[in-house]
């Protein structure tokens, strides 16, 4: 008896993608005979059959829309959520929100779930696990089997899909600028590993903001944060360099900083200023309260279902992969404001 196949199986067997395979199925006349000739071979060979169920389920739409989420204990994925969700039922649709937890594994499982005819198109914010391990076939998959997909705040290049995203670049430098124009020059970033593109987005505005002001990089004074591990404990490393400001790319490392800050007897801002990224509740009632640059999440929620409905709604479409750029505010508080 012979094995049952999938279209990533014999993707791999292959050495193909499986967008190739899906369109050599589908006898499509971009991709070449002898491409075509080989994979239908193949998947005669191994009875290759489609899920007519899945097929069957996803052209009944069923008004619901799939929200993949890394976590949920940033202010800014809350915002998203709700501008999906406002977005979503001004048009009929309602949401099903599910969390990765930063983990691959669960990724794939949890979009193998929605994808099988359980919602018209799906949403998420890739997680961090699949963006270190560079494996994004589940991904490539959806959009091969023409299921609608949307990406918002961490996308990556290789998925041929709409995107949503924030001027992460220019939020790193109007937070760094800002500092400068404080007359700190000492300036620590708190951010995320390299594999976590916004974090390294949001380094590459940091690093202009100080090239400008002729200011060379201090690798010391940067700290990428695992967060598996302890936070404080990592952020605490940078505060034995001399530093008069930081530049966090999140509240929570902000948050953290401002503890130890204060734990050192620092003054805020007067010693020191602090900014942070996403206008959350921690930001707006810490005391001092946190300088930060605010993300609109509900705006990007919004625009990333206003996408994918269009899509949802317009299958005949020639498709057209869009990708929205959000810019983001500097939104001043007690922790960037010296007495001086």
């Amino acid at each position: 008896m012979k094995q049952k196949i999938t279209i990533k199986t014999i993707a791999k067997e292959l050495g193909v993608s499986t967008s190739t395979v899906s369109k050599a199925l589908k006898d499509s006349h971009e991709i070449s005979i002898e491409t075509k000739e080989k994979i239908q071979a193949y998947a005669n060979h191994y009875n290759y059959k489609p899920n007519h169920l899945a097929l069957q389920l996803r052209n009944q739409k069923t008004k619901v829309i799939g929200v993949i989420l890394p976590k949920i204990v940033h202010h800014f994925f809350s915002t998203v959520i709700m501008g999906i969700e406002d977005g979503a039922n001004k048009k009929g649709y309602n949401i099903m929100v599910c969390f990765s937890n930063e983990s691959y594994k669960k990724e794939v499982e949890t979009l193998k779930v929605l994808s099988n005819g359980s919602v018209d198109g799906i949403i998420i914010s890739i997680a961090s696990e699949t963006l270190e391990n560079r494996e994004f076939d589940h991904l490539k998959e959806l959009v091969s089997e023409e299921i609608p997909l949307v990406l918002f705040d961490r996308v990556v290049d290789e998925i041929l899909c709409d995107k949503v995203v924030v001027d992460d670049v220019g939020a790193g430098y109007k937070a760094t600028k800002h500092l400068l124009e404080n007359g700190r020059n000492r300036i620590a970033l708190i951010t995320t590993p390299k594999h976590v593109n916004v974090g390294t987005l949001r380094r590459q505005g940091y690093e202009k903001a100080l090239i400008e002001a002729y200011i060379k990089t201090d690798k010391n004074l940067i700290i990428e944060i695992d967060e598996n591990k302890d936070i404080k404990n990592q952020i605490e490393k940078v505060f034995k360099e001399d530093i008069d400001g930081v530049f966090a790319v999140n509240e929570i490392y902000a948050a953290n900083s401002m503890r130890i800050a204060k734990e050192k007897g620092l003054h805020i801002p007067n010693d020191i200023s602090i900014i942070g990224f996403t206008d959350g509740l921690i930001s707006e009632y810490s005391s001092p309260s946190i300088t930060t640059i605010a993300q609109h999440g509900f705006t990007m929620g919004k625009q990333a279902v206003e996408l994918l409905i269009e899509r949802i709604e317009n299958e005949s479409a020639i498709y057209k992969p869009k990708k929205i750029v959000i810019s983001s505010d500097l939104k001043l508080r007690e922790s960037t404001k010296t007495s001086s």
